[in-house]
């Protein structure tokens, strides 16, 4: 009998305790008008275009300036501006939405930082012009430090730099303090450098400002007698007109000193962004071309600076960069006698040739191929016992030219390497050359 009271008791009690009631919290979904009708997702930072359509700032920006499209995503219709204006409203209904569901794992968007608009821009360079019109060297680099301190904010705010056109401003404010004499303003010289090199590249307007002899000049003895910072600024400026204007390249080819400071630039090296921009711009100037007597006598100074050697020890350990712009310039010094004899004589040119091949980049193959064909011919002409082909043969150089063929190339370096495979079969067999199986762990660039 106690017994089953017990039990009875026990069943009373345990109907009692209250057992937990599982609820299932409904997703949230986010309102059409919050989502992006890029993404369809939450939008972060809401933009509004000339179409009225509201789209989030980063796929727009991205459509716009990445894809180059002037039309409306939704309505293809063409914009007349491509300037995205803030939408205020929007950006608080989404804040708002997000705290009141903040439960669900929704974060209040944080309220994006003002960008630069087209007014303060033009306002900043309306000032510079003023301060330039008065000779106020100190005036202009404390302008120039608020573009430069606007273009490190963001993609967005360096693209309103450049539209309301801070480069011709810039250019022409440094050609006007170019007429001056150069110890006095060297310090906002080397700033618009350096406000300059943010906003590359160069419309043709700008060009021709930076391109003037006046300027040119400066820059010359910027390079000559500057910092390292302003050196290295002087460069990367120079590199830009100089690639696209062969008439700069004469005209800077005559300052006194040119030549040499770039030299001097590979030869005691800042940075690799320097050693690249030098390579550079020595590339374009001892590039043969239509006018190859005068592209011989820069050839022939460059060479006369050490620069044959310098390259050729440069590429024994360099980035790739560095490499395919040293093979460049090295092409270009190998088209005189004096520079193959020196590339010749040098015993770290064929193994260090043959070890680019393929190995690098398309472009570094090409012109370890051209200068091997041309120290093949130089070789030749001058009536040498083989012993370029012998040591290039040794070395593997002609597996590497047959895989070259095998795989694919231009058509020049195709009967370049062609070429030199005739020539060298014919020593081939006096050679002992590395066996194919040796190329097995070959790091090919196709």
């Amino acid at each position: 009998m106690l017994t089953a009271y017990r039990n009875r008791k026990a069943a009373r009690n345990a109907n009692k305790i209250k057992k937990p009631v599982s609820v299932e919290l409904d997703p949230v979904t986010i309102p059409e008008l919050f989502r992006c009708p890029i993404s369809h997702e939450l939008m972060k930072d809401p933009v509004i275009l000339s179409t009225g359509i509201t789209y989030d700032r980063n796929n727009i920006e991205k459509w716009i300036y990445e894809d180059g499209n002037h039309t409306c995503p939704v309505t293809g219709v063409a914009l007349t501006s491509l300037e995205p204006v803030p939408n205020h409203t929007i950006r608080r209904l989404i804040q708002d939405w997000c705290v009141e569901n903040k439960s669900y794992g929704f974060d209040r968007i944080p309220t994006p930082r003002a960008s630069a608009s087209s007014a303060q821009v033009s306002d900043i360079l309306s000032r510079i012009m003023a301060a330039r019109a008065k000779g106020n060297a100190e005036g202009v680099m404390e302008l120039v430090a608020k573009i430069k301190d606007l273009a490190k904010e963001s993609e967005r705010d360096k693209r309103c730099i450049v539209s309301n056109g801070s480069a011709r401003v810039l250019s022409e404010t440094f050609e006007a303090f170019s007429c001056t004499e150069y110890q006095e303003n060297a310090s906002v010289l080397e700033e618009i450098l350096s406000g300059l090199t943010m906003i590359l590249p160069f419309d043709q307007e700008t060009k021709s400002f930076l391109g003037s002899n006046r300027s040119l000049q400066t820059i010359v003895k910027i390079l000559k007698l500057g910092t390292l910072s302003g050196r290295r600024n002087a460069v990367l400026v120079l590199k830009e007109l100089l690639s696209s204007d062969h008439e700069k390249l004469h005209e800077f080819a005559k300052i006194e000193g040119s030549i040499e400071t770039l030299a001097t630039l590979v030869r005691k090296p800042i940075d690799s962004t320097t050693t690249n921009a030098s390579l550079l711009a020595i590339y374009h100037l001892v590039t043969p071309s239509t006018c190859f007597n005068q592209k011989k006598l820069l050839i022939s100074r460059f060479h006369a600076l050490g620069l044959t050697q310098k390259l050729i020890e440069m590429l024994v350990d360099c980035t790739r960069s560095v490499c395919e712009k040293a093979l460049g310039v090295l092409d270009g010094l190998c088209s005189i006698d004096e520079g193959l004899e020196s590339a010749y004589n040098n015993a770290l040119t064929v193994p260090v040739l043959v070890k680019k091949l393929l190995r690098v980049s398309d472009i570094a193959t090409e012109f370890s191929v051209s200068i091997l064909w041309k120290l093949s011919k130089y070789e030749k002409s001058v009536g040498d016992d083989e012993s370029l082909a012998k040591e290039a043969l040794q070395v593997g150089a002609f597996q590497k030219l047959v895989l070259l063929l095998q795989v694919g190339c231009c058509l020049e370096t195709k009967e370049k390497a062609g070429d030199l495979l005739k020539r060298w079969n014919l020593v081939r067999g006096r050679v002992e050359c590395i066996e194919s199986m040796d190329f097995e762990n070959l790091k090919r660039s196709f």
